[in-house]
Formats: C-alpha cells, structure tokens, sequence
C-alpha cells in the first residue's frame, strides 16, 4: 500500500493525535456531506478516549509531512452486545484498501471475535466493505432528538397505573419478563436474562430514580395466578445519563454524576416498553413523557433516542412528542 504506514493501536490518545483525528473527521465530512464518527465518539476524543477503548491509527506521508489515513474507535466495554466500532478514511487515501484494513484490525482487536461495526449514514463504500468482509447489515436507527427546554405535554394514566422508579433486587426477574413479552418481535432486545440486566445495573450510568416502572393495582400479583411472569408490572421506561458535571438532584438529595465522559450532559430514551394486554392505551406515550420529566429535571438540556426506521408507529408517538431526525446509523453485525 504505497505511501501507507503501519497500524497503531493505542489505549489513549494524545493531544496531537487527538487534532489529527478532527482534522480527518473534517475531510471526510466535507467530502462525503455526513460525520463518520457519532457525536458521542467525537466529543469522547475531544479528551483523549475513554477507559477500555481502543483507537487504530493510521500514518501516511503527504507533501506536508505525515498525516492520519485512517482511525477507527474500537469500544470493547460491552460484554452483551460485543465489540462496537466505527471508523473513518482519508478520501485521498481512498481505493487502497485501507478500510479493509481498519476492518479486519478491529476484527483481531476485538476480544471474542464478535464485532459490531457502525456507518453514519449509507455510503455505498461501507456496504461493499461490510459484504465483502462477511458482515451482515442488522439494523438501520435512526437517532432522533429534542431540547427539553421546550415545554412538555402533560399525561395521563389509566386509573388502576402508578409510575415509580425501579427496585433493585425485587423488580428484576418481573422487569425481565416485562421486557421479553414487549419485544417479542426483537430477538436482540427481547432474549435479556436476569444476568444481562444486572451487567447494566454494575455500568455507571445506572440509576434506578431514572428508570421508571409503571404497575398496576388490578395486576396479578407473584404466584400461581400470575401467568405473565411481570407480577404487577405493565410498562416502564429506562432513562440514561451521558457525560456531564455533576447534575443536580431533582429532589434536593446528593447530586448525581456522570461527569467521567468529559463533555456536556445529554439525556436518553435507552428503552420504553408496555405489556402486550396494556397496548393501545396511550401508556407508552406517557411513560415517555414520565421519563423526559425525569431527565429535565435533573438539569439535562437535551434528549435522544435511537428507534429502528421499520418502526413507524414509534416514530411517529416520538414526532408528537417533539423529537425530529437527527442522523442515521446502519449496523453491520459479524
């Protein structure tokens, strides 16, 4: 590959680098018209990368001097999912196979084989890449968003309904069998196990106040004569908290963190889910209002979600509620 030098692999960057892979992200951007990295990368690598990623680097010369050809962010954290990678090339480095390259660096780097690669928006060149590198395409998202500064509609719940944050410890296997019934039709979402749940209740994001539960009065209750397996839950709503300072509590308690990231705070829409008997009754729209109140009021300007673009009638509850397209992101699985 003339002109192109060897690959790095690096815990952190430095700050050089670190300019290196903005001034690449720039000219890719500006000749492909999309970010090849997501915002949540970028802003990461605006301090160096966070704990347990893995950044490829790739040095060419140019008439300048040296320059970055390629980089790819490798995140290894998620022990459920696999390996997530994305990764971007230089356009005049382009046709060299140097995307083949990152590709199957990331493919060796990854610790169990599993990899999950990420293209922001669809270049063909990232379909090619992926087919020929025996990835199958698994998912199109699309990542919608809202200010929480607008004002929020009001809800309302069934009469027998009351929302209430998690209980760690005694809603688990009921939440778990909540979750597999709501997402029957998503195998990936659906086949959660009491252990994968627990493996996101260790992650430091975690906050049982921001995952709010709906239950119902008229429920089963645990027992012979709760053939659901959720007990008394009907739906729920898991929030999540990305970078930040320290947030302020919504009820004069400590405030809680999340200031490992490194850049400003932005709120998430991780999950809402409803019972298949509760369908049709407008409470997945109020938990989703529930859980937008929760994040504003712990001091968050903003909110994303990611839904699936087959999913239409989600689509269109979160373009009622405010939320518009941001980006689009095709999941490549191998």
């Amino acid at each position: 590959m003339a002109g192109v030098g060897s690959v790095e692999v690096v815990p952190h960057l430095e700050p050089v680098e670190v300019d290196a892979v903005a001034m690449l992200v720039e000219r890719v951007t500006e000749a492909d018209g999309v970010r090849p990295l997501s915002e949540h990368v970028t802003l990461h690598l605006r301090y160096g990368g966070d704990y347990d990623v893995r950044h490829v680097l790739v040095w060419a010369e140019a008439a300048t001097g040296p320059r970055l050809a390629g980089y790819a962010h490798l995140d290894v954290t998620d022990v459920v999912e696999g390996s997530s990678a994305e990764m971007a090339v230089d356009p005049h480095f382009r046709s060299q196979g140097l995307g083949r390259l990152l590709a199957r660096r990331l493919l060796a780097e990854s610790p169990d084989g599993r990899l999950r690669l990420w293209a922001h928006g669809e270049h063909p060149a990232a379909g090619r890449l992926a087919r020929e590198l025996g990835f199958t395409r698994a998912r199109v998202l699309w990542q919608m968003r809202r200010s929480l500064y607008a004002p929020l509609p009001s809800y309302r719940l069934p009469a027998d309904v009351t929302i209430r944050a998690f209980h760690p410890g005694e809603d688990d296997e009921h939440w778990v069998a909540l979750n597999a019934a709501a997402f029957v039709e998503l195998p990936d979402q659906a086949g959660w196990t009491v252990a994968d749940l627990h493996r996101r209740m260790a992650e430091p994001w975690f906050d049982p106040e921001g995952f709010l539960v709906a239950q119902s009065t008229s429920a089963p209750g645990p027992g012979a004569g709760d053939p659901t397996g959720f007990g008394p839950l009907v739906g729920f709503h898991w929030t999540k908290m990305h970078g930040g300072e320290a947030i302020h509590s919504h009820d004069g308690g400590p405030a809680h963190r999340h200031d490992d990231h490194g850049h400003a705070p932005i709120g998430e829409v991780y999950v809402v889910g409803v019972s298949p008997q509760r369908r049709g009754q407008g409470l997945g729209r109020s938990l989703t209002i529930a859980g937008l109140q929760h994040l504003r009021a712990r001091g968050l300007p903003d909110a994303m979600l990611y839904v699936d673009a087959v999913n239409t009638a989600a689509i269109r509850v979160y373009e009622s509620l405010g939320f518009t397209r941001w980006d689009t992101d095709v999941l490549y699985r191998r």
